[in-house]
């Protein structure tokens, strides 16, 4: 009696709210949210099988997520695809330049020879741009890596870049060619023999 008095509609009905008249209805959605509980594991499931799903849930945007990753990968001492593009002169533009008069990318190796450097250019700036193209986390590639800027004399604003693999020139040829570093635009080219003296000589004939 004493209980009863102070609680005495009010919890009543809450208890018989509680016990009675939802469960119908919420019977219903709990058996739904059971279901889709269960596929929501099942696909979870699914997902974390394949690996990375918990990373790339959308495959549409996979494709994204990855040129970003590798985006990311570059360390950040390295100049980014983005800036390269920025700074680098079109196909139009290059025609009004001398120095590509006649350009010719050559055969194919791993070494690059770079001309039409600026003067105030240092190792340390073609690093920042050619190291990109190396995996400086493999002691073989960066033993590869191999850059030699000439300061003096006739082969003044030359250089010559050794990289890891041919694909790697391939692709610092492609990008790098035509970058404005200092105001100059910079001629990359396959180097034609591992004798710097040679190339030199054939690239001062070609202008």
């Amino acid at each position: 009696d004493v209980f009863e008095q102070p609680q005495h509609v009010g919890h009543k009905k809450i208890e018989f709210h509680i016990t009675t008249d939802i469960p119908s209805v919420l019977q219903k959605n709990s058996e739904k949210e059971e279901k889709n509980g269960k596929n929501i594991c099942t696909a979870t499931e699914e997902i974390n099988n394949t690996g990375f799903g918990r990373i790339f849930p959308a495959p549409s945007s996979n494709d994204k997520m990855e040129t970003e990753e590798e985006e990311d990968e570059i360390p950040s001492e390295f100049i980014s695809r983005r800036d390269l593009e920025k700074n680098r002169l079109s196909r139009e533009e290059m025609e009004k330049f001398s120095v590509f008069k006649n350009y010719e990318p050559g055969d194919p190796n791993c070494r690059i020879y770079v001309k039409n450097l600026a003067k105030q250019v240092q190792e340390k700036d073609l690093k920042f741009i050619f190291g990109r193209y190396v995996d400086f986390q493999s002691e073989e590639e960066r033993n590869m890596f191999d850059i030699r800027l000439m300061k003096e004399g006739r082969m003044k604003g030359q250089a010559f870049i050794g990289l890891p693999n041919e694909k790697a020139a391939a692709k610092a040829l492609k990008e790098a060619n035509g970058y404005v570093l200092f105001e100059k635009p910079m001629v990359v080219q396959f180097a034609r023999s591992a004798r710097p003296k040679q190339d030199a000589s054939e690239g001062k004939r070609k202008k």
